[in-house]
């Protein structure tokens, strides 16, 4: 997994520093920098295929804006200061430092890129190196055999550090920022610009027939977790759809026979989200590493807190791991804090506008105490990340 994010210079961020889990949940006022956290991370990650177009960064969930409002605005000369962007997992980093010439029309470009090719030519040149500094010495046998030894044991080292450094670049090159909409759900017919899903729900249903035709266990497992909603009685692809056709037939237990079953059409919001977020979930053809914004949208609050316990089981089941931003504090109730893999994180911005976040961390009760929920500690404001003008 990710551990640790570093920010630099991007909208709201002068610099901010994360500490991950597997599913982490970010909560804040409006405006308070929770979108802009994912994008800079989108915007980290993009770089990664060395492709930075407008379209590309649009389709991966990224606002894109005139550079200027791009970069942080808290001082004149960052606006010509480069975005910069730190991922790390363990003791592998990949620093990036994204610029621009302020120039009409053109994009951003990469400036520094640390990956895998910097690691190969560091190994050459060691090895060059070790070479040059015992060629004295190659007339001893003992000598030239712990030369080969060294040389051996730095291979090794470094091709352990290069399947590291791939297994990142894969999981960035892969991010997206989802942020699906109502509309794009029910119409199977739009197909995604990226593959397999796209972040308004584009590609939903190519994506869960896949999972039938291939893998019966993860379709079922999707199914087995909608039951999550009282009246759902199961869903089917129907075998008997005509080539331009894209429906499923959902079944609502309280409908008699005959009539128990309608399309994604008639579906109410709630479904269609938790069928989207479960097949993201699950599916071995989506990212590893996501983030969902507003992940509470069209959802009951209970169903919020219950949903992130699926979610939290789902991630570590199928290694995703995941950033969710909400304004919704039912979604907290979902979180078991003592688990490290979870972490609530609060938005908020200092006394100088700048974004930065708190991780809350799992307190121990005085004796005879009465536990409250994190929802109510949030609206209680014991957590920060409210507004403070009223």
């Amino acid at each position: 997994m990710i551990k640790t994010i570093e920010i630099q210079n991007f909208k709201s961020i002068a610099k901010l520093n994360l500490e991950l889990g597997r599913v982490n949940i970010f909560i804040g006022a409006n405006g308070s920098g929770k979108s802009n956290i994912l994008e800079a991370i989108a915007f980290g990650a993009a770089s990664i295929s060395r492709e930075l177009s407008r379209e590309f960064l649009a389709v991966r969930g990224i606002r894109v804006t005139e550079p200027k409002a791009m970069r942080s605005g808290f001082d004149m000369g960052e606006n010509e200061h480069p975005i910069k962007i730190t991922f790390s997992e363990n003791d592998t980093t990949i620093p990036i430092e994204l610029q621009h010439s302020n120039e009409p029309f053109s994009d951003w470009y990469i400036k520094e890129l640390r990956t895998l090719g910097r690691r190969t030519d560091e190994l050459e040149l060691l090895l060059s190196g070790l070479i040059e500094d015992t060629s004295s010495e190659k007339s001893s046998e003992f000598n030239q055999e712990r030369q080969l030894l060294f040389r051996n044991a730095l291979e090794e080292y470094f091709g352990k550090q290069q399947t590291k450094l791939s297994e990142i670049e894969e999981k960035l090159k892969s991010f997206l920022i989802y942020a699906p909409e109502n509309t794009f759900l029910r119409k199977f017919e739009e197909e995604s610009q990226i593959e397999p899903l796209g972040i308004k729900g584009e590609g939903l249903f190519r994506l869960i027939s896949t999972m039938e035709a291939e893998n019966k266990e993860e379709f079922q497992a999707l199914v087995e977790n909608l039951y999550l909603i009282d009246w759902f009685d199961g869903f089917d692809i129907p075998k008997d759809l005509k080539f331009t056709e894209k429906r499923i037939r959902v079944k609502d237990r309280f409908l008699e026979e005959g009539i128990a079953s309608f399309d994604q059409r008639s579906a109410n919001e709630g479904f269609l989200f938790l069928l989207f977020y479960f097949a993201l979930f699950i599916s071995k053809y989506t990212p590893k590493f996501f983030a969902i914004d507003n992940i509470d949208t069209s959802l009951n609050p209970k169903l919020c807190s219950e949903l992130i316990k699926i979610l939290v089981k789902l991630a570590q089941k199928y290694d995703k791991q995941v950033m969710l931003t909400t304004h919704n504090p039912a979604i907290l109730d979902g979180l078991n804090l003592r688990d490290d893999d979870q972490r609530l994180l609060v938005v908020f911005r200092n006394m100088n506008g700048y974004t930065k976040v708190k991780r809350v961390l799992k307190k121990e009760l005085p004796e005879g105490a009465t536990p409250i929920r994190l929802s109510e500690q949030f609206l209680r404001g014991y957590l920060g990340g409210l507004p403070k003008t009223f």
